[in-house]
């Protein structure tokens, strides 16, 4: 198990999960290998980001298995819980960023609150990760004072700090014009690829999914109805993926 654990570090298995009568996760199962990203694609309410919350074991599944790094989330005391995710960089949408904290402060907030390293370790590791997404010259400002695009930059950097081997994305690039938006899908690509990173990506942008993911999984009413890559997606028979799918090689978002 633990040699397969590091081989496949995130494994969902016939995961399902309701909200009174509303069903919202039905046998949900599939693997993330080491170092692939997985963009989860669906239309709104399909379950994308309760899948995450899952993931993380901020909900806990009606029946199935979600294994990080061989170990079962559900169930999991707090300690150890709180011990896996910290392995586990989260970047939500509109990146979630303290207004009251500056871009600096923002990135620094796991690091203080985790982190053994002294002030000097910790000032040139969020100086880096500053530099790496471009945001090296804002440390300074606000949340309210930066686009929403360098506000999802920021958000990947403090998702980053703590140097975890898996990230996971919710909307990353939601709401934002177009050259930002592959921007942003660059910027994943090039830390995914710089760090070795496994992902997750949660999304309704086919287009950018397209752009960083290795894998897609389509979800449709609480089950996956197609998984491979873009190209083999293509090629699918489902009329609904087919049309998900049709969106990005005709450009729409």
């Amino acid at each position: 198990m633990e040699a397969n654990s590091e081989e496949i570090p995130i494994s969902v298995r016939d995961l399902h999960k309701s909200f009174g009568e509303q069903k919202v996760l039905k046998g949900v199962t599939f693997q993330v290998p080491r170092g692939e990203t997985l963009a989860v694609l669906g239309r709104s309410g399909t379950g994308k980001s309760v899948l995450l919350k899952l993931l993380i074991g901020l909900e806990q599944p009606d029946s199935g298995s979600v294994r990080i790094h061989g170990q079962e989330v559900a169930g999991l005391d707090p300690a150890k819980l709180n011990e896996l995710r910290r392995r586990i960089g989260f970047l939500f949408q509109q990146a979630a960023l303290y207004d009251s904290l500056t871009v600096w402060e923002n990135v620094a907030f796991p690091l203080r609150r985790h982190s053994g390293e002294d002030a000097d370790q910790q000032a040139a590791r969020v100086q880096g990760l500053l530099e790496s997404v471009g945001m090296a010259e804002h440390g300074h400002k606000l949340p309210s004072q930066i686009s929403g695009g360098m506000q999802r930059r920021v958000g990947l950097a403090r998702a980053l700090v703590l140097e975890p081997d898996i990230l996971l994305f919710d909307e990353p690039t939601a709401g934002l014009d177009p050259i930002t938006t592959d921007e942003i899908g660059e910027l994943i690509a090039g830390q995914h690829k710089e760090r070795n990173l496994t992902s997750i990506v949660v999304t309704h942008d086919i287009r950018g999914a397209r752009a960083f993911a290795d894998r897609l999984v389509v979800l449709r009413e609480g089950r996956i109805v197609a998984e491979g890559t873009f190209s083999e997606l293509e090629q699918s028979q489902d009329e609904f993926v087919t049309r998900f799918v049709g969106n990005a090689s005709r450009g729409e978002p």
